[in-house]
């Protein structure tokens, strides 16, 4: 059961990343920095992307990718669509992980100790949800923030 909920919610938050990522009328504002925050959307972006990836993809997909976090928070030279193509790209990469994982699986520890202490594979899939969630309504109040400036 777990395993479906999962997968219905990270479909749900990556399309909808998707589609927030596409509603940028600028691209330019992808990148920008409004007023004191620490991070565009872009990098958010990118951050959610290398997480995933990371600890759904490599570690329970056994996808060989390998993260470079800093430049999750560097890079400012990726078009929209390329963007889109990263979030494409971890959602297939998303679902054939949780797809591959048993029931059972989710009361193992997860392989890695991430938050210095060891922890469950469903506690620790459920806590990745509710980070892309937390940065995606970052990134939609970002992209409302700057549309509402370009208007003026």
């Amino acid at each position: 059961m777990l395993k479906e909920t999962l997968i219905k919610l990270y479909r749900r938050d990556l399309e909808k990343l998707r589609a927030e990522i596409a509603a940028y009328r600028d691209e330019k504002n992808l990148w920008r920095v409004a007023n004191d925050a620490p991070n565009s959307a872009g990098n958010l972006c990118l951050h959610l992307v290398g997480n995933l990836n990371t600890y759904l993809g490599a570690e329970l997909g056994r996808t060989g990718y390998v993260r470079d976090r800093d430049r999750e928070f560097s890079d400012r030279d990726i078009s929209q669509n390329g963007l889109l193509e990263k979030v494409d790209a971890t959602l297939t990469v998303v679902t054939a992980a949780l797809e591959g994982l048993s029931e059972e699986d989710f009361a193992e520890d997860y392989p890695q100790i991430v938050f210095d202490e060891p922890m469950t594979t469903g506690y620790f899939l459920v806590h990745l949800a509710t980070h892309l969630a937390y940065h995606l309504g970052q990134i939609d109040y970002h992209r409302r923030l700057l549309d509402a400036g370009e208007n003026r």
